[in-house]
């Protein structure tokens, strides 16, 4: 499971999706759990694009 969440269409689909769903999420849904939910899935979106860019420094020191 590890290596499929760490597969790079996987963190960009992670990224990009959680990244919208956090802009949205506001609009969406009133009040607290629409705030608390962007949080969420920005928490999400970052950690995802964290792994991408690990993910490409590992790579360039590699080659």
């Amino acid at each position: 499971m590890k290596a499929l969440l760490s597969s790079r269409p996987v963190l960009w689909f992670l990224f990009l999706f959680n990244l919208v769903v956090a802009a949205a999420a506001p609009f969406v849904v009133v009040g607290t759990q629409g705030v608390m939910t962007a949080v969420g899935m920005g928490v999400v979106s970052l950690g995802a694009g964290v792994g991408l860019v690990r993910d490409r420094g590992a790579k360039a020191a590699t080659s």
